[in-house]
This record gives C-alpha cells, sequence and structure tokens, in this order.
C-alpha cells in the first residue's frame, strides 16, 4: 500500500531523519503532540500490527530497541517518556503503516477514552 511513509523511506519526500538504519527509519511527528513526538516506522510496508506477519516480529522488538535508544539521546529517559502504536480506525491509526511514537519532554496525561458521537 503506498502512504506518505513510503514516499519518505523512499526519500522522495525530503525529511530530517533522527535514526536510520537497514530496517527502520526515525522522525519528528508533523504534528507533534508534546516537545518530543518521534515516529518510528519499519521501511517494510506492514500495515498495523494486526495484520503483521509472525516473521515481522523481530523488526517489531527492533522498533521499541531504536525508541529506547532514542529516549536516551533525546534526555526524556530518566523522566519518562510514552510509546503509542495505534491500531486500526477505532484506534486511531491514521495511516496504513505501522508506526511507533515515542512522546515525551513533558508531564504526560492519560487522555485516552472513547470518543463521543
Amino acid at each position: 500500500m503506498e502512504t506518505i511513509f513510503s514516499k519518505i523511506i523512499r526519500k522522495e519526500i525530503p525529511k530530517d531523519l533522527l535514526y536510520e538504519d537497514e530496517r527502520v527509519i526515525a522522525f519528528d511527528d508533523i504534528h507533534p503532540i508534546a516537545p518530543v513526538h518521534v515516529l518510528i516506522i519499519p521501511k517494510k510496508p506492514i500495515e498495523s500490527i494486526a495484520t503483521m506477519e509472525d516473521e515481522d516480529a523481530s523488526t517489531v522488538g527492533h522498533m521499541f530497541l531504536v525508541a529506547r535508544d532514542l529516549a536516551k539521546n533525546l534526555n526524556i529517559s530518566d523522566k519518562g517518556y510514552k510509546l503509542l502504536i495505534r491500531v486500526g480506525r477505532d484506534g486511531g491509526q491514521e495511516i496504513g503503516h505501522l508506526h511507533l511514537h515515542l512522546v515525551g519532554g513533558a508531564r504526560l496525561s492519560e487522555n485516552i477514552h472513547p470518543v463521543k458521537s
């Protein structure tokens, strides 16, 4: 599936990368919700956790290790941060390409609740 993340991975859309290796890239979220808001995405087009293959487990685990290291490098590790993966429409996933949010740099609320219709 073609997404904006696919274009960023192929360098068709320029983005300052905070991290890149053979499996993942990381960059600042375009709509940050905290002083630090980084997206970590696999280069392989995995749609979501719900549709990932068992063989993708090592890549997903690697995303968490990259998040840990970025949190240390961005000086938010000691005070704490959140890691978030949204899955599907009801989970708030807007782009059909798996991505891990690393959010921190401030005290964060527990503002997860059903949307009132």
